[in-house]
């Protein structure tokens, strides 16, 4: 390293001495354009270029470790995907450890949910989860079908990278960070690479990790921009053009994948993106140099989803960069010199820091103006209220919570007269308003039994200014029907609500003697209209709600004879019709993290119906049904019990038609035929365990895979003086299950002691 020359060590002195007036008279104002300590000292300028790869990204935190720890000054920083966001947080001012830090904090699972937490949404939306897979979605638009632009919304990434960043708001450039920083991305529209050196830095990391399939495209400009990956996934030439003398460029790419992984879409899918990728790569390494240095950690085994080994990957790039800590000589610097560019660093991070007051004003983006007073009113954050990072995102949340946003972000906008304005950048979902699920049941027991349902349901969203929603589901197979619903806000906030409905549906019903054997089988037949006054409990109604309201219900029961032997069966063969009336009141509160395989959380269900029924040739007489049930889950570690609890009751079923309530099948008394205990007086619990697997899954595809057993107790009774605790039966099962994006599927083993033993096969809901 050369002496610094009498002219160099002036302009030095001069420009820390600039820098300690400026923080000291000005606080926050804008640091001034990057102090050249490389030239002032006579070194050249080094570049560190991070490239993308997902999760294998975040070994690059371990390479800045060793680089801060062998004294080598990075001058500037240039990424593109996982590689922006490392290399632009860690520009911004996040250090190593920090950076470390946050990483092993993150709950990388929760930051790839596909929607907000469950608890936070409106009864309406869970009680779509019960009824079909809710990954399965597509929309309906301007003549159109759709799919949604990405499987994963990125909302909580950016709100991550929004805190993160928020102090760096206000900067004119990129070349104002503590830091000099480019993110690379991808123009969609003509496929050329985008440099950001400006504006939004949040915005920038997150459209240059657009991975195609998994993150949506962002609009940052007037461009739509993917993941910058797909033209230069190791940005030396913009290193280059930044003034760099020299480069360490870091490549942590997922190679070419061999011949077996070519078998199925999603593995062609791969090996194309892959493919665009590894060859704007070679192109990169052939523009460095042999002053240059090319670090290449050894990710064997490691995919681009593999952030469940975020603690693994750091120490894995820290690892190698120490290894070959030697070829790191040549960039590194004496550590007075060393000392003098962190001092320039964190100099330059004080003064770019912005802080916030107060909000004096709300805007919304990307919505009609009909809507924003609605949006506002599910705010907590209001013009002249204190800056509060956690309430904005509380904010974030509940807007996405709706399930009609795509993408819910938030920037401040500054004026030095007028403040800090937060602007709410909602974009309606672009497959919407019309929502399509496609979904199926399969069921089997190996022994020729088995079941085939085919669901698809239809929501149309937002038809008029309060909010109204048509909400429609049809169902095919063992069981086929038809609802449809209007519901109707009747207050900006929806506290209260009107909904009228139909229902109808034929299902078939199979009839056992008291030794476990079918002697016949019956179809039951229902249409049911009603309407109903509700109040959703919570905002959004996240808790619940609560509806009242009258009903028409026809009914009914044709018997099929399948054997002659009906002694003892109580079983009436005779056709039954009747029609019910009377006045409806149903209470739901909804608290279960997932409805598949839940964590945590309760669920209770209860329904009460009173009024007249009437039999054609006989005299009405007043009836009430009463269903009750309940779920409490909680978990400890990775151990889970579920507990269910059910209790009903039906007067006044005109005799020899089908009993109203049944037990059977797996986790409703496993090891009885579905429909096998059967009556109008039902008791039934249910004690399930299940632990978490270690097996590795797919972000977006499987949540989980569990192990478990259950224990179950019930009975059902035709009059109420035959109800008798003595009578419960036992139900047993162990299982291996998965939360998938078709729905939970599930392999059994099922024994009864007064049923039978057997394997069974589902796709769908217990």
């Amino acid at each position: 390293m050369r002496f610094m020359r009498p002219l160099n060590l002036l302009l030095l002195a001069w420009l820390m001495l600039l820098g300690g007036t400026a923080h000291a008279n000005t606080g926050s104002a804008l640091a001034p354009p990057m102090p050249q300590l490389a030239a002032v000292e006579g070194r050249p300028k080094v570049a560190l270029v991070l490239s993308g790869g997902g999760a294998r990204g975040l070994t690059h935190v371990g390479v800045l470790k060793v680089l801060e720890a062998a004294q080598v000054p990075v001058d500037m920083v240039v990424g593109t995907s996982m590689g922006a966001i490392i290399g632009g947080l860690y520009a911004a001012g996040m250090s190593p450890v920090q950076l470390e830090e946050e990483i092993a904090r993150l709950n990388w699972g929760g930051l790839f949910e596909w929607r907000e937490p469950r608890q936070m949404l409106s009864q309406r939306r869970k009680e779509e989860d019960f009824e079909l897979a809710p990954m399965l979605q597509l929309g309906f638009r301007d003549g159109d079908f759709r799919l949604p632009t990405g499987a994963v919304p990125s909302r909580s990434l950016e709100m991550l990278l929004r805190r993160y960043t928020l102090p760096m708001r206000n900067l004119p450039d990129f070349d104002h960070l503590p830091i000099p920083f480019r993110a690379v991305a991808t123009d969609m529209e003509n496929g050329q690479a985008v440099v950001l050196d400006r504006g939004d830095l949040a915005a920038a990391l997150r459209a240059s990790m657009s991975v195609p399939g998994v993150f949506s495209p962002l609009e940052v400009d007037g461009r739509i921009l993917g993941d910058g990956g797909l033209v230069d996934n190791l940005p030396v030439e913009v290193a280059r053009g930044m003034g760099a003398d020299l480069v360490i460029a870091v490549n942590i790419g997922t190679p070419l994948a061999g011949r077996e992984t070519l078998g199925t879409l999603v593995g062609i899918t791969s090996q194309m993106v892959n493919i665009l990728t590894e060859q704007n790569v070679r192109r990169s390494i052939d523009q460095l140099t042999k002053e240059d240095l090319l670090l290449l950690p050894p990710l064997v085994n490691v995919s681009s989803a593999d952030f469940n080994r975020s603690a693994e990957l750091v120490a894995l790039g820290e690892r190698y960069t120490e290894s070959v800590r030697s070829s790191l000589a040549r960039f590194a610097v004496p550590a007075t010199h060393y000392a003098r560019w962190r001092a320039a660093r964190g100099e330059r991070q004080a003064l770019a820091s912005a802080g916030v007051g107060h909000i004096t004003a709300v805007r919304f983006e990307g919505v009609p103006p009909e809507r924003t007073g609605y949006l506002q009113s599910l705010m907590e954050t209001r013009p002249g209220a204190a800056f509060d990072l956690t309430r904005i995102e509380g904010d974030v949340q509940r807007l996405s919570a709706t399930g009609d946003y795509n993408d819910v972000s938030y920037r401040l906008e500054h004026d030095p007269a007028d403040g800090d304005t937060l602007v709410m950048n909602v974009q309606d979902n672009s497959w919407g308003p019309n929502y399509l699920k496609l979904g199926l049941n399969l069921e089997t027991d190996f022994d020729g039994e088995g079941a085939f349902t085919l669901r698809m349901s239809h929501n149309r969203h937002w038809i008029n200014e309060r909010g109204a929603e048509w909400r429609n589901r049809i169902q095919l197979g063992e069981e086929t029907g038809l609802f449809t619903e209007f519901y109707q806000p009747l207050t900006k906030r929806a506290e209260s609500f009107v909904a009228a409905y139909l229902d109808t549906n034929l299902e078939r019903i199979d009839m056992y003697g008291t030794d476990g054997s079918q002697v016949a089988a019956g179809r039951r037949r229902s249409l049911q209209l009603g309407a109903d006054v509700g109040w959703p409990m919570g905002l959004l109604g996240s808790y619940g709600e609560f509806r009242i309201g009258v009903v028409s219900r026809f009914r009914r029961a044709v018997p099929e004879l399948l054997s002659g032997d009906l002694a003892g069966s109580g079983i009436d063969l005779r056709a039954r019709r009747w029609w019910e009336q009377g006045l409806r009141a149903a209470l739901t509160s909804d608290q279960l993290d997932y409805a598949n395989f839940p964590l945590h959380g309760y669920r209770i269900r209860s329904e009460l119906m009173v009024g007249r029924l009437e039999e054609k040739g006989m005299a009405g007489e007043l009836f009430n049904r009463l269903d009750t049930q309940v779920t409490g889950v909680r978990t400890w570690g990775r151990h889970t019990l579920n507990l269910g609890l059910r209790a009903a009751h039906a007067s006044k079923v005109p005799l020899g038609a089908i009993d109203e309530y049944a037990l059977g099948g797996f986790q409703h008394l496993s090891g009885y035929h579905r429909g096998q205990v059967s009556g109008n007086y039902l008791l039934f619990g249910r004690l399930t365990y299940y632990r978490r697997t270690d097996m590795n899954v797919g972000l977006g595809l499987l949540r989980a895979v569990f192990a478990g057993g259950s224990i179950e107790v019930g009975n059902a009774w035709n009059r109420r003086e035959d109800v008798s605790l003595g009578d419960l039966r036992l139900g047993t099962s162990v299982f291996v299950g998965a939360d998938t994006g078709l729905g939970p599927l599930y392999l059994a083993l099922m024994r009864a002691p007064k049923g039978h033993t057997g394997l069974y096969l589902l796709l769908g809901r217990p």
